[in-house]
Order: structure tokens, then sequence, then C-alpha cells
């Protein structure tokens, strides 16, 4: 039986004195030591959406539910979709357009507008295709007698070359956490340990349960996109915040016993994609890192430090579960301008 993470070693008196005063109402006593090690977390967030006119929001979940079963896109899509569409509509709502009734001059319009917004163009392409489809579902069902986006085609998108951070980045922002005396701070630096060296996307990380790390095997197991489980190798010395969050962050954290959930909120529930977002940013800021750092930074230092270390394309595929090869040749296309150390088994090295 593989030998998997628990809340051994935990000192009996502080669990059980946190669990007999646990109660709906009011939060456990800490004992002495543990009083300094309590929740900073930031407040997790959605981005906020323009508001829509009565009547126009049922027309935009009526056709995320069409795609969700005829395309079967993932939830992030879906709810990126979802985002676009209801910018968009707040957009012709200042327009003083009150149905979805207008022209490509508009819509055209509408995609200079969000240039001046400083998008991306990989987001301008996105937002355009949702745009467009969502004229077309309408268009199909009758709503619509003509689609206004039918001849605007979707702007021009240059090749992609991936961000990564050098070793000194990585290095300050792993050390990040030990700055903050926190509940949280133990689990910031189990997850950015975790991440860093085994590529996974933040999605994977947040829906990983307790039983999901092996300790045995040194593995974990994650659920990629399209329900395609894979186990990935963790390197020796990333178990060890593991077990140390487990063992004195976890505890304090969980509300309920039973939660299988390995990183908790400040909430006790599962941490979100968002939530993750946030912290990411305020040690981002505290590491001194520059310009935008996004989970998906870490990921790709990963798979830059594979490809450095002469891993077969093949073999970065199934480390990072993509699902096509073509996926993963962008680092070989594009190769970011500083890859990392590699170590012996294929982890991201990690300067001490």
């Amino acid at each position: 039986m593989a030998q998997t993470l628990d809340h051994g070693g935990v000192d009996t008196a502080v669990a059980s004195q946190a669990r007999s005063t646990r109660g709906r109402a009011s939060k456990p006593t800490l004992p002495p030591e543990a009083r300094r090690l309590v929740p900073v977390e930031p407040q997790e967030t959605r981005p906020k959406t323009p508001s829509s006119p009565v009547g126009m929001s049922p027309d935009i979940d009526e056709f995320l539910a069409d795609i969700r079963s005829e395309k079967r896109l993932s939830v992030n899509t879906l709810v990126a979709y979802g985002n676009d569409l209801r910018q968009f509509r707040g957009y012709l709502d200042r327009q003083g357009i009150r149905d979805w009734d207008t022209d490509a001059a508009t819509v055209l319009n509408f995609v200079a507008w969000l240039k001046d917004q400083a998008y991306a163009p990989a987001s301008l392409a996105r937002k355009l295709a949702a745009t467009r489809t969502f004229f077309a579902f309408l268009v199909r069902r009758g709503t619509l007698r003509s689609d206004p986006a039918a001849r605007i085609g979707t702007p021009r998108v240059g090749p992609f070359t991936p961000r990564t951070l050098t070793t000194e980045e990585i290095h300050r922002l792993l050390l990040a956490p030990t700055g903050r005396h926190t509940v949280e701070a133990l689990r910031d630096q189990a997850m950015f340990e975790l991440l860093a060296s085994t590529g996974m996307r933040v999605s994977e990380v947040v829906s990983l349960d307790v039983g999901d790390i092996d300790v045995a095997s040194g593995t974990v197991k994650c659920m990629g996109r399209g329900g395609r489980a894979r186990t990935l190798p963790i390197d020796a010395r990333v178990l060890a915040p593991l077990q140390t969050y487990l063992q004195r962050g976890r505890l304090l954290l969980a509300r309920e016993p039973a939660s299988g959930a390995l990183f908790l909120n400040h909430r006790g529930d599962r941490l979100t994609r968002q939530g993750f977002w946030l912290v990411l940013k305020g040690y981002a800021k505290d590491a001194g890192i520059a310009g935008t750092l996004t989970p998906h930074t870490l990921r790709h230092s990963f798979a830059a430090q594979l490809i450095g270390g002469g891993a077969l394309l093949r073999e970065v595929q199934q480390r990072l579960g993509h699902a096509s090869i073509s996926t993963t040749q962008m680092y070989r296309q594009n190769p970011p301008a500083t890859t990392l150390p590699a170590a012996p088994g294929g982890h991201l090295t990690i300067v001490r």
C-alpha cells in the first residue's frame, strides 16, 4: 500500500485544542507557540464585468450551455468566453445599444477599444472568436437575421515566446514565503515548490487532494485537461515543505476535518485559481520580480529546463500533459532566453 501524506507528527495538544474549540461562530484557540501563525491571506475576488441589461444574460447563458455540450470545451474556456461576452455586452450598453442587433462597424470599434486597453493579441483573438461564435449562434437560433461579425477576420497572432524566470528569480520567489510567519506562508511555500518542480498547471495544483501525494514513491498524481491523469516525480526536498504544511499549517486552516483538499484558503475551503493568482502576485512583489508573473511562467520555466537539459519532446509533452505534441513544440521553435540548470532525474534545480 502506498504511503501517503497524513497529519502524523502533529502535536496532539495543538490538534485536540483546535478540534475541541472549533465551532460555527468561533475559531480554534491556539497555543502560544502557534498564535503568530494567523491567517492574513488576501480576499479572493473575481474580475468584475459590466452589468448586463435585463434579458441579455440569458442569451449568453444559453449560448454557453450550447457550446458546452456541442464542443466539449473546458470549464476555464467557458468562463473566459462568458467574461468576454459580458464585456462586449457592457460595451454595447455604453454605446446605447440595448439588444444584439448591431453592425460590423460596432464590432470593429469594440476590437479597437480592446486594443486601446492594451490587451495582448492572443486575448484579442479569443474575445473576437467568442463574439463571432456567439453571433452565429444567435442567427442559427433565429434571434438575429444577419451576422454582423461574419465578414470580420481573426486578428493575426504572432509566434508566442514563453517567458521564463532566471535562476535567481526562482530562488527569490521560493524564499519569499519564509519571510511571512503565517499559516498561509507554509502552504504557499509548498505550492510554489511543487509547481516549480513538476510544471503542473495551476488548476491541477489547486485540485490536488492529500491522497494524491505519495511519499514512498516520491510522486504526485494529478488530473489534467480532458480527464487525463498523469503521475509526476517530485524531488525529495519538495516533500519537506509539503509535510511541514500538512503538520503545522493545514490543520489550522481546515474547518472541516473530512475535507480532502490539499491546499486550503483562510476559510478552510479549497484554494481557487483566482486565490492562487492573488497569492503569487503578492510574493512576486516581495521578491522584486518585474513584469507580469503568472502561474504559467513557472510552468514555462520548468519546460525550458527540460528542453535545455536535452529532454525528448515527447517526454516534455508527457510531463506537461499536452494532448498534442504541436503545443509542446513552441518550446523548441521559440526557445526561452534563459534556461534553468538541469538536475538528476529531470527535476527543476532550486538554488539554495
